[in-house]
């Protein structure tokens, strides 16, 4: 009887923007000659796995890396009204411009990704149907993004129930499993930035003087979604997660309503991961390094990158362990 090859399976967590670490730690693993055969991924997770089992992550890393601020708030299609501040729709066209938008069943590696079903909290397991659909409801944060309606359900971000999907790569036949985890050392990482800290933040670490206030600059209302255009356009430094909240006034030294969400969902996430893997452990933990990047600094993607790099080398000898189990 011949033995069945075994296989390995990547398992990609949620993170937003820290996200793009999944990738640094995909070159590392090629660098160790292993090539998973199963991908599973949550929230961002799931679109780095759509990227590398669609075979266009040279792409899409090219194209994120040339991603600016400005470039990201074009991909905000901001609204005050429905299941999210943000509708997602022309992300998801730039992002298909990238991977394209193949059935899952025609992808050449076995790709999944978990979305959380709103109306019951059901963790729901999506493998089949049009990729980007998928990688979409795995994405929906709460608050930030509207729900996807996939039949009759509203699906809402996988990191709500699984936040990384080691469960679904064993379900789906994976021997081994290598897990990538962004939620070490998150609580308490994220917090409103005033404009004027921000401003000199960033200038301590150019050199330059800092930038002028927007409220001298650019005055608006703060009901309005062109004035939260103007407020991120005007440029004041540090995280764009807190141009999101200058939605209020900037002389209240309070979170504001992005910076509440996100420090819940940063709390929520970190929680549910330790429960889940220690439940659910995988052949390989990597935990790069990324809790100081904003949730929504979709601009640092190099510096994401190398963090996931550098991850996957601290666990070099168990990558070693896993690829000579295979190649040798």
């Amino acid at each position: 009887m011949t033995e069945r090859k075994r296989t390995i399976g990547l398992a990609l967590g949620s993170g937003a923007a820290r996200g793009w670490a999944h990738i640094g730690v995909i070159r590392e693993l090629e660098a160790q000659g292993i090539r998973p055969t199963i991908v599973t991924g949550s929230s961002v997770g799931a679109v780095i796995a759509a990227a590398l089992a669609s075979g266009r992550l040279d792409e899409f890393e090219s194209w994120i890396s040339g991603l600016g601020r400005f470039d990201i708030i074009r991909l905000l299609d901001a609204r005050m009204s429905g299941g999210g501040l943000l509708k997602g729709d022309i992300l998801m066209k730039a992002i298909e411009k990238k991977i394209g938008n193949p059935p899952i069943g025609d992808l050449d590696i076995s790709f999944g990704c978990v979305a959380t079903e709103l109306g019951s909290g059901r963790e729901i397991w999506l493998r089949e149907g049009p990729l980007l659909e998928a990688t979409r409801a795995s994405i929906s944060m709460p608050g930030l993004f509207a729900p996807t309606r996939v039949e009759r359900d509203y699906l809402l971000d996988g990191g709500l129930v699984n936040p990384v999907p080691v469960s679904l790569a064993r379900a789906m036949g994976a021997d081994i499993v290598i897990a990538v985890n962004l939620n070490g050392d998150l609580v308490g990482q994220h917090f409103w930035v005033h404009p004027e800290q921000a401003s000199e933040q960033r200038a301590s670490e150019t050199g330059q003087a800092p930038a002028a206030s927007s409220d001298q600059t650019a005055p608006v209302d703060p009901s309005s979604v062109s004035a939260w255009f103007a407020r991120l356009k005007n440029g004041l430094g540090g995280h764009l997660d807190s141009y999101i909240s200058s939605l209020k006034s900037d002389d209240n030294p309070d979170p504001g309503l992005f910076d509440v969400i996100v420090g819940a969902i940063d709390i929520m996430q970190d929680r549910i991961t330790r429960s889940r893997m220690a439940g659910e452990p995988p052949d390989v933990h990597i935990t790069p390094r990324v809790s100081h990047i904003g949730l929504m600094d979709f601009d640092r993607a190099d510096e994401s990158i190398a963090e996931g790099r550098k991850a996957a080398q601290r666990r070099a000898e168990d990558l070693e362990r896993v690829a000579g189990m295979f190649n040798g």
